[in-house]
């Protein structure tokens, strides 16, 4: 099974890679068109801002080629920022337009917040994923980020997180799938959700 780690400038590639290595899973990162054409699954990385994370994908050509292989049932795995890339729009630095595979907005948290949430926190799963197989309810994620998903359809949210209220950290619809958290970071949790990701034959 070909997992393709989206190589578009942006994110720390390496540990996402060495994550995937440790489940046994021989994932490759790439920034050659013709590997992520080919490839069975699709990771997103992102880290930063968002808009900064769109703009370094299409100026690599790679928001189409994402969301064609996306619609073409091409299991895809966005990460972090990656996640909220999925989404139609962020308001983060003025409103700027996602890849809209998945409906909805991502937010920035309220300014009663300590504001980037960093640190470890649980996932409360909403509803049964592959993702989760093997995975404990409320079990301990880390988290990095100042915005969250807002999606339209509360059917897309898998799993969610209480930070002043709850919100989207796992979302899932057909072959697309999102985790807010960074799973690289995430000990055995994160790396049995990278290895669920990576053997299942949907997302």
């Amino acid at each position: 099974m070909t997992v393709a780690i989206i190589d578009y400038g942006v994110g720390n590639l390496r540990s996402v890679e060495k994550a995937f290595a440790a489940t046994g899973c021989d994932a490759i990162i790439s920034g050659d068109e013709s590997v992520l054409r080919e490839a069975q699954k699709l990771v997103l990385p992102g880290v930063g801002a968002f808009a900064a994370c769109m703009k370094a994908l299409e100026r690599r050509g790679f928001d189409g080629l994402v969301c064609k292989r996306a619609r073409e049932g091409t299991p895809l795995l966005g990460v972090c920022v990656g996640m909220q890339l999925l989404f139609d729009e962020s308001d983060e630095f003025g409103s700027t337009p996602g890849l809209g595979l998945l409906r909805g907005s991502v937010r920035r948290f309220g300014n009663e917040l300590v504001v980037p949430q960093v640190g470890w926190n649980r996932i409360h799963q909403r509803r049964a994923h592959a993702l989760f197989e093997g995975i404990e309810d409320r079990a301990f994620c880390y988290f990095v980020h100042s915005f969250y998903c807002q999606p339209h359809d509360e059917t897309v949210i898998a799993g969610e997180t209480d930070y002043g209220g709850r919100y989207a950290s796992v979302v899932a619809q057909g072959n697309i799938c999102g985790v807010q958290f960074h799973p690289e970071k995430s000990q055995d949790v994160g790396l049995r959700m990278l290895r669920n990701f990576a053997a299942k034959k949907k997302c």
